[in-house]
């Protein structure tokens, strides 16, 4: 979490979640504190870092892997386990944006637009009147396969976003259970700060 107070405060990437902060604490300024708080009690300012962090193409996940090779031979399946959650959640940590805000939304959405623009340019530019209504037929058609294509890609995302609830759960038993075993301690694995907001 000081990693994300450290970003909303400081990191330009994040401003309108800042803003959304200082609406809350009805400081121009907050302090780490005041920040945590109103992460804690509004949650949507928290899924706002999250989905601006993902849609930029960075992570959310403020773990690195686990060096295996330094553990003791009893923890190496568990730490490797570990590590193969965390790739994965990095994979697909994309499909925990909501759907409806998604750059494959917006992208079904601008095909759809330049097909419609195309439309009216051979109808009206090109003078092709006569077969108005093939190019409308074809115009119609193009909506129903991106209405097909959306609904496969919302499914898509719901899929992997269940996986990624389920894996991010068992990753953090886990971690829990080799720090009881005495194997690692998860600060040890925090990544203080992103290469990326240098």
């Amino acid at each position: 979490m000081q990693r994300v107070i450290d970003e909303i405060q400081h990191v330009g990437l994040y401003n309108l979640v800042l803003q959304d902060v200082q609406k809350y604490t009805g400081k121009e300024y907050p302090d780490a504190e005041e920040v945590a708080h109103a992460l804690k009690e509004n949650p949507s300012i928290l899924r706002d870092y999250m989905q601006t962090t993902v849609e930029y193409n960075l992570s959310n996940i403020h773990l690195r892997d686990i060096d295996i090779d330094n553990l003791p031979d009893h923890c190496r399946q568990k730490a490797k386990k570990i590590n193969e959650n965390l790739s994965l959640l990095r994979e697909i940590e994309k499909y925990t944006l909501d759907f409806e805000q998604s750059s494959t939304l917006v992208l079904i959405f601008s095909v759809e637009f330049f097909v419609l623009f195309s439309v009216q340019y051979f109808i009206v530019l090109m003078d092709l009147k006569a077969y108005q209504w093939y190019i409308y037929g074809f115009f119609a058609l193009s909506i129903l396969a991106a209405w097909i294509y959306a609904q496969k890609e919302r499914k898509k995302y719901a899929r992997n976003n269940a996986i990624y609830e389920k894996r991010y759960e068992e990753t953090l038993q886990l971690i829990r259970d080799l720090e009881k075993e005495g194997c690692l301690k998860k600060e040890s694995l925090y990544i203080e700060a992103s290469d990326d907001h240098i």
